[in-house]
């Protein structure tokens, strides 16, 4: 069977739907397909933000939202003017689905259900007559003259024009590669860090604002740091993982991780406090209360790890002692022993060579009518509505770009 349509795109995720409905939206005469390859469409939609779609970011200036994008922050820029996060409130307030803001900037559907973009979604694509076609596992991608040939396990497919919205799939990558294209090997983005300490070993569940560093590298971020059974994990943490992803995986993620528990002040600063509580507190005990802002619980164990007693008051501390502790607050050093991952939001660093896309219409320069959006190339964002934006992004210019 060959079944012919103007358009096919590969991969029922976000970027995939997303383009679709844009499509035919802009042009209801086109016949689409998308194609999945598992049993059910937007299986990572429904399972993103805990369930319930971290849909965008609430960060409205393209050129303050490229900053979230370790790989893709000089591509992006153009197509933010475009389509930024504005547009994606805009757009589902029109199909139905109101957004709300969350403190940190994250945004949500008001039901705080995944079900309401993908009820958004599914609507959509049956009132435009977009064919939804699953278990379609794309065994090869075939170039004609003026036409694609999409083979699946299930039958043989054909269209003017080819999206790509596949997300991190190691097979399609091979199949772009025998095409000329160029992937970047993917390596793990946004993890948490594996470190056995005695330091943080009965802390799980406290948090603090921190800067971390990686030993001997440029590697640094700042952000809410916290503790957890097998290490260390929170935004400053993600963070750290999404810029440092490929020299991570460098290293093996076997490091060390430098951590200012007092995030912007120096050594010199907190000796400088350190010695003026002793004079303020001589008569009280030093491990009994914090008196920066952070848990009394950390507190207490980085003293102890500073070689000070218990018991030990501030007008007792000797110089030494002193040069420890602000030591341990300023530049407590951690081995890292491997990653977790990150709850279930998986992202990687890795894909399409963003040299040979044109970012203007998101059209491969390789190929004529062959498009991609989404984490199939090589772009990913810190956690936070980020990487979702990009899919929305991608799939908006390609529908104003395809005919």
């Amino acid at each position: 069977m060959n079944s012919k349509y103007d358009i096919i795109i590969v991969g029922g995720g976000a970027a995939g739907f997303f383009t679709a409905i844009n499509i035919v939206e802009k042009n209801s005469k086109l016949k689409v397909a998308i194609l999945e390859r598992g049993k059910e469409v937007l299986s990572k939609v429904r399972i993103s933000g805990g369930g319930r779609c971290n849909v965008t970011h609430a960060c409205f200036v393209p050129n303050d939202l490229v900053k979230f994008y370790p790989r893709g922050e000089k591509e992006l820029r153009g197509p933010f003017h475009q389509f930024c996060s504005g547009d994606t409130i805009e757009w589902f307030e029109k199909h139905g689905v109101k957004l709300k803001i969350e403190d940190d900037g994250r945004m949500f559907p008001t039901s705080d259900s995944s079900q309401t973009i993908i009820d958004c979604f599914l609507t959509a694509t049956q009132k435009l007559k977009i064919d939804i076609l699953t278990n379609q596992s794309v065994q090869s991608l075939f170039e004609g003259e003026n036409y694609w040939k999409v083979e699946t396990n299930v039958e043989t497919f054909s269209c003017e024009k080819l999206v790509m919205t596949t997300g991190s799939n190691p097979k399609i990558w091979e199949m772009l590669t025998e095409l000329g294209h160029s992937i970047i090997s993917a390596v793990p983005s946004l993890f948490t860090f594996n470190i056995k300490d005695k330091r943080i070993k009965d802390l799980m569940g406290l948090s603090a604002f921190a800067n971390v560093k990686v030993k001997n590298t440029k590697l640094e971020a700042s952000g809410p740091l916290l503790i957890t059974h097998w290490g260390m994990s929170g935004p400053g943490i993600l963070r750290l993982s999404a810029w440092g992803a490929r020299i991570l995986a460098e290293k093996n993620y076997q490091f060390v991780l430098q951590v200012n528990w007092l995030n912007d002040l120096t050594f010199e600063e907190t000796l400088e406090k350190l010695k003026e509580l002793k004079l303020e507190h001589s008569k009280k005990g030093v491990s009994k209360k914090s008196p920066f802002d952070f848990p009394n619980r950390l507190w207490e164990s980085l003293v102890l790890a500073s070689e000070i007693s218990e018991d030990t008051k501030w007008a007792d501390l000797s110089k030494n002692q002193l040069h420890n502790l602000a030591n341990q607050l300023t530049n407590g050093e951690f081995q890292v022993n491997g990653k977790s991952t990150f709850k279930e939001e998986f992202v990687t660093a890795g894909g399409i060579d963003l040299k040979e896309i044109n970012f203007k219409t998101m059209e491969s320069k390789l190929h004529k009518n062959l498009y991609f959006a989404g984490e199939i190339l090589n772009i990913d964002a810190i956690t936070g509505g980020f990487n979702f934006q990009n899919a929305w992004t991608g799939g908006f210019i390609i529908a104003e770009n395809i005919e």
